[in-house]
């Protein structure tokens, strides 16, 4: 079928061009710290004016301007892997014209620190919670690519990265981005993740398990994340650094300067990464939000953040050429209600009619602090709203069914006709979620919470299946004998107990 023929732009080309040069001019007049010697050096050499003193770097805005047309040219020649899931989506390492994009994938994942049970109990996640979602997530339809939901709290931090990547490819085969957050996990999780590809050659013809590094809003990459990006670019693995600029609070509150700011920040990583690597498979990514003036904390959703979200979209997609994802199916809500159903359809819906290819990652409450396994099924069943909503139909004198309008004809009645049987299935939405009621047909109002009750009968029955991993049996042993080695290194060296 056919989809929406354009997309929904919030900037149109001068502006983008404005947020660009602007970004440029952050760069090369006001510039970055980042507190990395090696990153410092190569930067040096690659033609920024260097403090090493300070750890403070101007980027010449014709090198910068260097690096996005080689960025460019790589989408649209380069023999890259075709795409890759990140840590909230995918990206798609290839030129493709900006549109609508009915395909577009889900992502769980996220990292929370905390669960929803369905007893209605908020605590923190454990091992046991971590493989319940990664179950629930390989078994919903609309669900594309799984992270970790949950962070087991109960695995010590030292090792907690090496031991969710373990788990995660022997739950499922959607594998999304993991977090790495020092290069000791990078070698573990690349380690497993060449397990699951078939080799190192293969991990990097099909990248999985890989993470991101992040800068600290404004203009600081701190050593720990200069230093996971470096060893991924050095591995020869997909990168970007990701930017979360808080409008009024480490950005300026107005929508454009925070969108120049994060800009900057994640052209300043693609910088990095190739004085690292030239050849260096990169892409960009800025994920950006409005601070809550009350509390301060960063906001996943409210009406506000819709033009920003579409505004990013065609950023990176459309200006820089770069087909991403974006945060979407997001609350603020702390829990599963009309809230939460209203924040997440939007940050589902308003993403994909503004291009972009994915949205994640789902199942969160609380401004992504807590998972919820009831949220993620209905946040299953939002997404597949969306995606018929952004469906259309195609038009040609078959398909008008001028024979059977005429066969009918005058007052008739099209319910029995052989066209509507073998076509409804086709055209409707037959999400038992979203069932046609008539009024009175519930006289006690128990259906009043049908969705939360719904949701929750769909995660237990999910949960009490046997689900086979997808990984041979020595496939198994390799990824827990690498999880065992890590954690002999880690007490040889008195991180881990």
């Amino acid at each position: 079928m056919k989809t929406l023929r354009q997309p929904l732009r919030f900037l149109d080309m001068s502006e983008m061009e404005a947020i660009h040069r602007n970004a440029l001019r952050i760069l090369a007049e006001i510039g970055m710290k980042i507190d990395h010697p090696e990153a410092l050096e190569r930067l040096e050499a690659a033609g920024c004016k260097v403090d090493h003193d300070r750890r403070h770097v101007l980027f010449p805005q014709d090198l910068v301007q260097r690096r996005v047309n080689k960025l460019r040219a790589d989408f649209a020649s380069r023999d890259w892997p075709r795409s890759m899931a990140v840590r909230y989506s995918h990206v798609r390492f290839r030129r493709e014209a900006f549109g609508v994009h009915p395909d577009f994938t889900v992502s769980a994942g996220g990292y929370c620190v905390f669960v929803y049970g369905l007893d209605g109990v908020r605590r923190a996640a454990t091992l046991q919670d971590t493989r319940d979602a990664l179950k629930l997530a390989h078994q919903l339809d609309q669900i594309t690519y799984t992270g970790l939901p949950v962070a087991a709290q109960d695995v010590p931090l030292a090792i907690r990265p090496i031991r969710m990547a373990a788990e995660l490819v022997k739950a499922t085969d959607k594998h999304g981005g993991i977090e790495a957050l020092t290069p000791f996990d990078i070698e573990y999780i690349c380690r497993i993740g060449e397990v699951v590809a078939g080799g190192r050659e293969e991990l990097r013809k099909r990248p999985i398990l890989v993470g991101y590094a992040e800068a600290r809003t404004p203009l600081c990459i701190d050593a720990n994340m200069a230093e996971v990006m470096i060893e991924y670019v050095k591995r020869g693995l997909p990168q970007s650094l990701d930017t979360m600029p808080n409008a009024g609070a480490t950005a300026p509150m107005n929508p454009a300067g925070a969108l120049a700011l994060g800009v900057a920040e994640t052209l300043g990583g693609l910088v990095l990464a190739g004085s690292v690597d030239p050849d260096a498979v990169v892409t960009l990514d800025v994920t950006l939000s409005f601070s809550d003036m009350r509390t301060g904390i960063f906001k996943y959703a409210g009406a506000e953040r819709v033009s920003l979200l579409g505004a990013r979209i065609q950023m990176i997609s459309e200006f820089y050429g770069c087909p991403s994802g974006v945060h979407g199916g997001k609350t603020d809500a702390c829990l599963p209600g009309v809230r939460a159903g209203a924040e997440k359809a939007v940050s589902m819906l308003m993403p994909v009619l503004c291009g972009a290819v994915g949205f994640g990652t789902v199942g969160h409450i609380e401004n992504a602090v807590t998972f919820s396994p009831a949220q993620l099924v209905m946040d299953n069943e939002i997404a597949r709203y969306v995606r018929r909503a952004v469906t259309g139909f195609d038009v040609s004198d078959e398909t008008i069914n001028f024979d059977l309008i005429q066969r009918v004809g005058i007052g008739g009645a099209y319910l029995g006709e052989e066209e509507t049987v073998a076509g409804f299935r086709e055209f409707l939405n037959l999400s038992p979620f979203f069932g046609v009621e008539p009024w009175g047909s519930d006289p006690s109002g128990a259906k009043a919470a049908r969705w939360e009750s719904m949701a929750h009968a769909k995660a237990r029955e999910l949960l009490a299946r046997e689900i086979p991993t997808p990984l041979t049996r020595d496939q198994t042993r390799d990824v827990e004998a690498i999880v065992a080695e890590a954690e002999a290194k880690l007490r040889e060296r008195g991180e881990l107990a």
